[in-house]
């Protein structure tokens, strides 16, 4: 998965969420807001409506001085309510009910009956309500403090020093008319009423503030709901990728303690499950290369042991010997022990090179036939006694050309024919097949061929499969062992079979023919190992 493509897909999860949140956070705000809109609505009115049921005479003379409002006695028959909301009149409690676009309120009397209170803007009504309460009260008590008054009807009531202080003029006009003036300067703040009392003293009641739709509890409801949400996604997204890079934490420990076998679990498509799919790519291509390592110091130390030991020997004769013909023979076999340490050490060189990471591969466009034709050609002139032909189709010849590094595809060609050549008895046929994607070569001999239940192991390193593939017939186990690694780091494989032609061996290569480009516009091999 490319960054962008993992970029939008944490972005386009996060764009989701912030909807859900989004819509969550609006129905929670509604059904939050439905609830204390109408605990607003049952307890701004309490004051109030408990005053008028207390007193039910002054409930005609206050309804008749506030026209906006329809207040009225009813007797408890003449109300419909469901058993539920009597029981909270019983227990004194004012009832809001929404009916249309108005708003009704219930208190009840204790001993005329039910309370009724209608209005289109239960806020306004309310505090003109409660203004013409408080001057039918201040009237009817005389010298009663007002404050006191005021406080008994849920608002406070405060004197005035001059007319001055009235938000308008107008207000003092109605004043001077024996009214109450109501003045709000914005529907988010508390109103005021000014009134006159019975000596002159113009008085200002502030009434509670409205109901008002945003609040600091609701905001910090929301926005701990928002955090938590969003606190939720991200542990989530951190959370696989925490958990994974733990399991590789661990498994990296555990190979550092020399457990080689150990692996993370999981996969997928996620940072984390490609994170641990490469992890787990490494830990095999480690434990294969100690592996291979092992092998390697154990097939080394065997192949070594036998030309060492004749040249020891070969030293401990020439100590001794006084003939020069024979002196001159050791001599010669001395040199030849060298040159088969030198030849030895060049394999070991190549296959080590060729399966700890794989070589510097700057493929070339290359005539494959003509590499072929040369390496029959080279084999031949070593093997005269056998027959040595390529088979090359015409139509095989128009896709010869082919992406592989010269050096390697030539030394992987040389090796199976060289090693045919040693194991046949007449013939050993180089036939190809190239087309527009696939370039293909199979080495056939007429010997004795490979036991199926061989195949496994032929391209093993330092295997030998019977007597007859010993040292006498050349070679140290390393030269299909090299042909398989070549080929790998072409993109192709290798496979062994039975010649249906000859009868004997069949070695094939095959890999592709246009290797991948690399940034730099040439063709480069695969630098990454599967196993």
């Amino acid at each position: 998965m490319s960054l962008r493509r993992y970029y939008f897909r944490v972005y386009g999860a996060l764009i989701l969420v912030a909807v859900g949140v989004t819509l969550v956070g609006a129905a929670l705000v509604v059904t939050i807001n439905g609830v204390r809109q109408q605990a607003f609505l049952e307890h701004h009115p309490e004051p109030l409506l408990g005053w008028l049921a207390q007193h039910p005479r002054a409930v005609e003379p206050v309804n008749a001085r506030t026209p906006s409002s329809q207040l009225r006695l009813l007797p408890r028959r003449a109300v419909s309510l469901n058993d539920v909301a009597r029981e909270r009149l019983e227990y004194g409690q004012v009832l809001a009910q929404r009916r249309g676009d108005a708003v009704y309120f219930y208190r009840l009397a204790p001993d005329a009956g039910v309370l009724e209170l209608r209005a289109k803007s239960p806020y306004r009504h309310i505090s003109e309500l409660r203004a013409q309460a408080f001057v039918y009260l201040a009237g009817r008590s005389g010298t009663k403090d007002p404050m006191a008054i005021g406080a008994a009807l849920g608002a406070y009531v405060k004197p005035l020093e001059s007319a001055g202080q009235l938000p308008r003029e107008s207000a003092l006009t109605r004043i001077a008319d024996g009214g109450v003036a109501y003045h709000q300067p914005r529907p988010r703040d508390a109103a005021y009423s000014y009134a006159a009392l019975s000596n002159g003293t113009l008085v200002s009641i502030a009434h509670p503030p409205p109901f008002r739709y945003w609040s600091w509890p609701l905001a910090l409801v929301l926005a701990g709901l928002v955090a938590a949400v969003m606190g939720g996604v991200v542990y989530y997204l951190l959370a696989g990728l925490h958990w994974r890079l733990c399991g590789i934490e661990g498994a990296v420990s555990r190979i550092a303690r020399g457990d080689l076998d150990a692996r993370v679990s999981g996969g997928g498509d996620s940072m984390g499950g490609r994170l641990a799919d490469a992890f787990n790519r490494m830990a095999d291509h480690i434990q294969r290369l100690v592996s291979v390592q092992s092998e390697m110091i154990h097939g080394v130390s065997h192949e070594l042991r036998t030309p060492v030991a004749r040249i020891c020997f070969g030293v401990q004769m020439i100590e001794d010997c006084d003939d020069p013909e024979t002196l001159r023979s050791q001599l010669g076999a001395i040199d030849r022990d060298i040159q088969e340490l030198d030849e030895l050490i060049d394999e070991i060189l190549t296959y080590a090179r060729l399966e700890q990471g794989g070589p510097i591969m700057a493929a070339q466009r290359l005539d494959i036939a003509e590499i072929v034709d040369q390496v029959v050609e080279e084999q031949q002139s070593i093997r005269p006694e056998l027959n040595i032909a390529a088979d090359i189709p015409p139509e095989s010849r128009t896709f010869a050309e082919a992406d592989a590094e010269p050096r390697y595809i030539h030394r992987a060609i040389q090796n199976l024919v060289g090693n045919a050549a040693r194991y046949g008895n007449e013939r050993v046929l180089v036939a190809c097949h190239f087309d527009d994607q696939t370039m293909r070569i199979d080495v056939q001999d007429d010997g004795q061929g490979i036991p199926e239940e061989n195949w496994d192991k032929v391209f093993t390193a330092f295997a030998r499969l019977d007597d007859s593939r010993t040292r006498s017939s050349g070679g140290y186990g390393l030269g299909l062992s090299i042909v398989r690694r070549i080929l790998y780091w072409h993109g192709g494989q290798a496979f062994v079979g039975r010649s249906e032609t000859l009868g004997g061996a069949c070695f094939t290569l095959v890999w592709p023919r246009h290797q991948p480009r690399n940034p730099q516009g040439g063709s480069s091999a695969r630098t990454e190992d599967p196993s």
